[in-house]
């Protein structure tokens, strides 16, 4: 079991996904995606045309869903029940429902737990990240940070990831969406979006990816050296 890990947490947009594999590249790491495995589940329980409303129904779904995750940041795959749904949780019918699915608390202790275990499985330092990475999942990690960006920011990024010509009324719908999810995700009763007490908050508003894996680059050596 490795005893270097990186928590990072944050909120939709803010660049976790991009910011951590490229830290792990830098390091030598290796990284998990701990949303992607929300939506994994996600996908899943719409592809078996489930209620979302029905939380004991999601929950038993989700028991009997079987996710596999590379932790590789070279070369990111994930699948859902031998499905490889690497491209399609990227989806916006999956980004409208995962907020609600990952509220279901059966949810959410199976897929900590699995996240432990990666952890626990691991020989190499691990970026691991989410929404409840340094609260929940590893409280105990030596080293959380809460990435933060401006909603504006974070919805010009959103969008130009998925289309680099995106105008400004698409950002706006993207901003909108964003701030649903996280009114949804910081109100949940369940595994809240907040920072950990002991976090470092980074404002990546105003930074290029580049200057945030730098900083976070320097804090992980400053920690584990």
């Amino acid at each position: 079991m490795t005893t270097k890990t990186l928590a990072l947490d944050g909120p939709a947009g803010s660049g976790k996904s991009s910011v951590s594999r490229a830290v792990a590249k830098q390091l030598d790491w290796v990284m998990l995606d701990t949303g992607a495995m929300y939506r994994a589940i996600t996908w899943s329980v719409l592809n078996a045309n489930i209620e979302l409303s029905d939380s004991a129904a999601v929950a038993r779904h989700a028991l009997g869903t079987t996710i596999e995750i590379t932790t590789n940041p070279q070369e990111f795959r994930i699948s859902a029940n031998g499905h490889d749904v690497t491209s399609t949780i990227r989806s916006q019918e999956v980004t409208d429902a995962v907020s609600e699915v990952s509220a279901v608390p059966e949810v959410r202790e199976l897929l900590v737990s699995l996240q432990r275990k990666a952890v626990e499985d691991s020989d190499f330092g691990i970026v691991i990240e989410g929404r409840d990475i340094g609260t929940v999942v590893l409280p105990d990690s030596a080293l959380k940070v809460f990435l933060t960006a401006s909603p504006q920011a974070r919805a010009t990024r959103r969008s130009r990831e998925i289309n680099p010509d995106a105008d400004q009324a698409q950002i706006a719908r993207t901003r909108e969406s964003i701030e649903i999810r996280d009114t949804k995700d910081s109100g949940r009763e369940y595994s809240p979006l907040k920072p950990a007490l002991d976090a470092q908050i980074l404002d990546t508003s105003d930074l290029t990816l580049e200057a945030v894996v730098e900083q976070l680059v320097d804090l992980v050596r400053n920690t584990y050296t």
